[in-house]
């Protein structure tokens, strides 16, 4: 059996687009300068990547813990958790956790800006004058990146079979949290009361008083998302037999991880925004390699771009990621490199799409040193047809990993 090699998992987030106008019909990988990313394509094997199945429009949360080697039909409870664990609360069992965004809403409950202007400032203020006790119930609301945060309900009995709060485009009228089925109308009348008294706290705050008098949309409102449950999850250790690690600037991917046991590897400026310290976390990366057997890292900011409609951004996003991939191009006779995005996120319609992604493999076993182009275009002419729950299985089977299936 040969040695076994280091695993590298390099996700950048919302990576796949479709042309776009700005650059004359190519999407901004295409038209990003990208050599690493392309070297790597060149001495290694390249193809298709769809994020769960063919035509699903995934989330972060479900196409990560597939790439992690996680079915999330089998495990996935909701995104709340996630977020929550990931921005530093203690969920535990029975814990019902949201997705949130501080947004502006107006006097009738129509929703103004759902990022009440993607604010800059430190939210904690806020989310401490909205965490309190209620009808025998915690309610915990921890501050996240800009706008986003989480919200967590700690008490008896309660169901994430309940609908959002957040109407998820401007314009339209915050809804009313609605139960799925017989159980769950007790959680949704707590929650229309508790989001009820957070308007009336958030709409006098010192904070939102301070934003107005400066021109800013106030942050008045909380609207809540993905409601889930702690879920139980083999830990990653205990799954694959390996020791691993995260990189990652935004709560939903850091908690995923640390739900799986995974360590958390702290970046100074990975702050999950364009502005994130890119070449700051492939020196993490490299620096930590000898201490474990994976390693996923997360880059947020091409998902940003394309949620903002802007192809620019994106290019340039990807560009640096490019550029401090070099930390790490001398070592990849003895890695396992795998790079591809959690799903498409194309500017034009800034959202996410159900389109498939480019994915590369490279491994000095794998080495054609053939001239190859990584982006979705030129990924097409490569071999690999394959979906996001088929990633951690190829990795372990280069990196010499993998067990045998059959005698």
């Amino acid at each position: 059996m040969m040695e076994p090699k280091k695993m590298v998992l390099v996700v950048l987030d919302g990576l796949g687009d479709r042309g776009n106008k700005v650059f004359n019909g190519r999407t901004s990988l295409q038209a990003a300068y990208r050599p690493n990313m392309n070297r790597l394509a060149s001495m290694g094997i390249c193809g298709l990547m769809h994020p769960v199945a063919p035509g699903i429009r995934c989330g972060s949360d479900t196409s990560h813990l597939s790439l992690l080697g996680y079915d999330p039909t089998k495990f996935y409870s909701g995104r709340g958790p996630f977020e929550a664990m990931g921005i530093g609360v203690n969920v535990q069992g029975g814990d019902l956790a949201f997705r949130a965004n501080f947004s502006t809403v107006d006097d009738n409950g129509i929703v103004v800006d759902r990022r009440a202007g993607r604010i800059s400032e430190n939210t904690a203020p806020l989310a401490k004058a909205l965490s309190f006790d209620m009808d025998g119930y915690k309610f915990i609301v921890k501050e996240g990146v800009e706008h986003r945060g989480a919200l967590v309900v700690r008490g008896p009995n309660l169901s994430d079979r309940i609908t959002d709060s957040d109407p998820h485009d401007s314009g339209r009228r915050v809804r009313d949290i609605e139960p799925l089925e017989a159980g769950a109308e007790n959680t949704a009348y707590l929650l229309n009361r508790y989001l009820k008294r957070a308007r009336e706290i958030l709409r006098d705050h010192p904070f939102n008083r301070d934003r107005q008098s400066r021109g800013l949309l106030p942050a008045n409102a909380l609207l809540i998302r993905g409601p889930g449950k702690a879920p139980s999850l083999p830990s990653f250790q205990e799954l694959h037999g390996m020791k691993g690690a995260c990189i990652a600037g935004i709560p939903m991917i850091r908690g995923i991880c640390a739900m799986l046991g995974m360590d958390l590897i702290n970046v100074p400026g990975a702050t999950g925004r364009i502005d994130t310290d890119y070449k700051g976390k492939f020196n993490a990366l490299r620096d930590n390699l000898k201490r474990y057997d994976f390693i996923i890292l997360n880059v947020k900011a091409p998902d940003a771009a394309g949620h903002d409609g802007d192809p620019v951004s994106k290019k340039e996003a990807i560009e640096r990621t490019d550029e401090a991939l070099g930390a790490i191009m001398d070592m990849t006779d003895d890695l396992v490199i795998c790079i591809t995005g959690d799903h498409a996120t194309p500017c034009t319609l800034g959202d996410h799409s159900g389109d498939p992604l480019p994915v590369l493999f490279s491994c000095k076993n794998e080495n054609r040193l053939e001239r190859r182009q990584f982006d979705e275009v030129s990924c097409r002419k490569g071999p690999l047809r394959i979906t996001s729950n088929d990633v951690f299985p190829y990795m372990l089977q280069l990196a010499n990993r993998a067990d045998k299936y059959g005698a």
